[in-house]
């Protein structure tokens, strides 16, 4: 991966507050009309009172912003590190309309935080997952979100006010667009920090004098409220209405995990200018806070939130901003605009083709961010058919009605969405290429160099079983002994260990290759990283740098994993008959 010199501030750099709260509030621009708007869609869909509807936004925003400033943080396994803004997510609208029409709050409520301990059990077995929610996966699942927001966009761009002309939307957001693209493309320094806002401004000044504001909204606003107490308690006798509603929750929530893992990894490698091999450690915290947030979403009864990946990877990557500190700026403006009612209205005054045409532009960056996302995956000829067929099964049946015809109610609808049918394409997939192939081959060990012998002979046995030649064989025994020798050097380097490890290979044959894993648990620092940091070294110093180097040599790919509890070292190595 090629380094990334546009980065300003990375992620523990310290941000000047000026520059933090500029890209916050742009940030907050993007996603607060959405969350508004999510919201009230399923407050009106599903005849609920405007009591609700004001408690149901105030608890959204406060949500929202609470759930960005975790995600910025590290409390044990909760938190991304990064910044990871969140809004409510339109994944969940179709299912809580059918929960608030069935059974009301109370059925929406308890359906999300059985769906929130569903979000924390997959962030838990994403270890035992990483074959299924793999990188062409998650990069799948970001091209499908860009492919079917941009029409959303699209659709602003005439959305006027009455009376006014089409052309005026155009005009609008041609000036929002070209404004952004010229800054991006020439500014530099602190100017890029300003180029997206600018172009709001821009588009805003001529929305303006082509008569396309509403300022009623602002007007009606009170400066200041705090809605109703309507907390919707839990249906805690649940019948078969819950039952039929909780397979759809379900399938919500892990279209929104592997969404999740995605845009983690995604914000990772665009926070950094020199790129680091993802922390999957990270990734799980991203999981577990997004589970908080449906859980608090299922506590107040209001739409859960979910990563607005667009918002922060494209602003990245056109201002270099990428400091933790912007997320958590988000928070405390979300909280503030909960309470002061007339900041919030002002910021949802700015004309929808205005807006429009920013999310259209930040979206063609998310795009360019998933393809990044699969390039990046070493990609063979199966992992190409997955991302394609995934990719225009979820273009091409996105928004077509087939599913409603054939299923009908709301999992027709969930299948109609381009996400949903694509996600669930691309794992079917990835199930049978799992179920189809070769029977892997398990070993169990210490953490030992005194086990060399038992990883030397189960080796060895897999080389006759396939029948590689002499040079072929030694080179995967070389390959064993490598890997363990860095492990157990890893260990041996981390302070203070004292809890006895141990090591689990798995050797999966393909057709010319074999897949080897070496599940351990050691220190921090990612071996795929210290591989890639020894290339710029001129000498070699020590044993570990030298068992490393072997290990390069003589394996055809080197890939590391770490999470919670496991660290998975996968190893590829090529053999000849």
């Amino acid at each position: 991966m090629a380094s990334n010199e546009n980065i300003l501030y990375e992620p523990d750099e310290r941000c000047p507050v000026s520059v933090s709260s500029l890209v916050a509030l742009q940030t907050v621009m993007l996603i607060l009309p959405s969350t508004v708007l999510y919201v009230s869609i399923v407050s009106q869909a599903s005849g609920q009172s405007d009591k609700f509807l004001a408690w149901a936004v105030f608890f959204a925003m406060i949500i929202c912003g609470a759930v960005a400033a975790l995600q910025a943080s590290r409390f044990g396994r909760l938190g991304a590190g990064h910044a990871l803004t969140t809004g409510s997510s339109p994944g969940y609208i179709a299912v809580s309309i059918l929960a608030l029409t069935t059974g009301g709050p109370s059925m929406l409520a308890s359906l999300l935080v059985v769906s929130a301990l569903f979000q924390f059990t997959l962030a838990a077995w994403l270890p035992l997952l990483r074959r299924i929610i793999t990188p062409v996966i998650s990069g799948t699942v970001i091209i499908l979100i860009a492919v079917t927001v941009i029409p959303v966009g699209i659709d602003r761009l005439d959305q006027v006010p009455e009376g006014a002309s089409p052309a005026a939307g155009l005009g609008a957001a041609a000036t929002t667009l070209a404004v952004t693209v010229m800054l991006g493309l020439r500014a530099s320094g602190k100017w890029r920090v300003w180029s997206p806002l600018l172009g709001i401004a821009a588009g805003c000044a001529v929305a303006a004098l082509l008569g396309l504001y509403d300022v009623s909204r602002l007007v009606d606003a009170p400066w200041v409220g705090v809605p109703e107490y309507a907390l919707p308690g839990f249906e805690l006798t649940t019948g078969g209405e819950f039952w039929a509603l909780l397979p759809m929750f379900l399938v919500v929530t892990l279209a929104l995990t592997i969404n999740t893992v995605g845009s983690a990894v995604v914000i990772q490698h665009a926070s950094q200018r020199k790129p680091r091999v993802t922390d999957f450690r990270l990734v799980q915290g991203a999981v577990n806070s997004g589970g908080v947030g449906i859980l608090l979403a299922g506590i107040a009864g209001t739409l859960p939130p979910g990563l607005y990946a667009a918002a922060n990877a494209s602003l990245i990557r056109l201002t270099g901003v990428a400091a933790r500190n912007v997320a958590l700026v988000v928070g405390g403006i979300l909280l503030a605009l909960a309470l002061f009612s007339k900041v919030s209205a002002f910021i949802l005054t700015i004309p929808s083709p205005v807006m429009g045409a920013f999310l259209t532009f930040v979206m063609g960056l998310l795009l360019l961010e998933g393809m990044r996302t699969i390039i990046h995956d070493r990609l063979d000829h199966r992992k190409v058919i997955v991302a394609a067929v995934g990719v225009a099964v979820g273009i091409g049946l996105h928004d077509h009605h087939i599913f409603n015809e054939l299923v009908g109610g709301t999992w027709g609808k969930l299948l109609s969405n381009g996400m949903t049918v694509g996600t669930i394409a691309a794992i079917l997939m990835n199930l049978f290429m799992e179920a189809t192939s070769p029977r892997q081959q398990r070993l169990e060990v210490d953490l030992d160099r005194s086990e060399l012998p038992k990883v030397d002979e189960f080796l060895q046995g897999i080389s006759s079983k396939l029948h590689w030649n002499e040079a072929s064989s030694n080179r995967l025994r070389l390959v064993g002994e490598e890997a363990l020798s860095s492990l157990v050097l890893e260990q041996e380097e981390a302070e203070g260990e004292q809890q006895a490890r141990r090591l689990i290979i798995k050797a999966r044959p393909g057709s010319d290759t074999l897949e080897l894993e070496f599940m351990a648990v050691f220190e921090e620092e990612n071996l795929e990283d210290r591989l890639a940091y020894l290339s710029e070294q001129s000498e070699v110093a020590g044993e570990r740098e030298i068992s490393l180097r072997l290990l390069r040599h003589y394996a055809y790919s080197v890939s590391h994993r770490q999470y919670h509890g496991i660290d998975v070292v996968t190893v590829e190595v090529e053999g000849s008959r």
